[in-house]
Formats: C-alpha cells, structure tokens, sequence
C-alpha cells in the first residue's frame, strides 16, 4: 500500500472510530487493529494520535483554502467550510469535550479568520479602507463567528447551522461594508 493510501485509511478510520467514542478512548492499537497494519507503519506516519488530528484539522483547513470561490457570500462560504464539521458532528464533539479542544478551536479560528478575510479583502478593493480597520473588522467577524461556532458545538450542534448563519447574514447584512466605508471617510478626514 503507498504512503498516501495508508494515511488516508488511518485518517478516515480515526475519524470513524471518533464518531463512535471519545478521543480519550481511542488509542494507537485501536487503530492499527482497524487498518489491518502494524504499530510501526502508524509511527512512520505520525508521532500520536495528536498529530494525526492536527493533520486531519490542517487537510480541511488546505481544502477550504484550495476550493474558496471569490463569489461566495461569506455565508456560502462558511456553511461550505463548516462541511467536514456538519457531516461529523459526534466527531467534533468528542474532540471538543477532550484534552485537545485546542485543536478544534484553532481549527474553527482559522477558518473563519480565512473566510472573513477574503470576503472583507473583496469588499475592501473599490472602497479602499485603512488596512489596520481592515484587519480590525477581520479579527472581529472572525472572533465573532469562532465564538458561535464553540457555543454551537458546547449545545450538542442541535441547531440548525445554515438558519444560523444566514440569519446573522441578514441582520448584520452591510455592516462590513458600512464599517469599511467609514474606514476610508476618517482617512480623507485626517
């Protein structure tokens, strides 16, 4: 078996396996045991079990990265970001009540930072804001967003994500801009 088709056989088992348990009740032997391979082949790939969940976090996060369309809405493109996290939610859930919650919080810090900065980025081109009151909006929509997600995933992802986020489109809709179109106002002003 190449390199490539065992990392993803080991991925995608770990992933299964943390959509049927906590991750503290996942260990190494579980997981060669599943994959048919020896302890030695999962070492050559990864250090831990933590490792293999940083790459798996890092994959989705390149995967946003490489398929991001500039014509999404920031909605769109959350909602699409948010797909590995929609189709496994007990997975999610299990990293989020573990040691390495951290993982998953930088992971959603990051996609929502990616997301919201292109957007903004984009909206900025014509309107031409103060760069540090575009990084400041970015850090907010992204701090805002990160802080739904984790409050989401803390009540079990009972709600539906899509009324949420297009609910937040709505009511904050030409906030963004508005607050760039200030930006550039106060630099003329100054």
């Amino acid at each position: 078996m190449s390199n490539n088709l065992t990392k993803d056989l080991i991925r995608r088992v770990f992933i299964e396996m943390l959509n049927e348990k906590p991750l503290k009740d996942i260990t190494i032997k579980d997981i060669v045991t599943k994959c048919d391979i020896n302890r030695n082949t999962f070492y050559y790939h990864y250090a831990d079990i933590y490792d293999l969940l940083s790459e798996i976090f890092q994959n989705e996060l390149e995967i946003v990265v490489e398929e991001y369309n500039n014509t999404m809405s920031w909605e769109e493109a959350f909602l699409f970001a948010a797909k590995f996290s929609l189709e496994n939610k007990k997975a999610i859930y299990h990293i989020y009540n573990s040691m390495q919650r951290e993982e998953l919080e930088n992971y959603v810090y990051n996609v929502a930072g990616y997301v919201m900065s292109r957007y903004i980025e984009r909206e900025n081109e014509e309107i031409n804001a103060l760069e540090k009151d575009v990084k400041l909006i970015t850090r907010f929509y992204q701090s805002a967003l990160t802080g739904l997600v984790l409050q989401w995933i803390s009540t079990r992802m009972q709600e539906n994500p899509e009324e949420i986020i297009n609910r937040i489109g709505e009511l904050f809709n030409g906030h963004i801009q508005e607050s760039l179109e200030r930006s550039a106002k106060s630099d003329k002003f100054r």
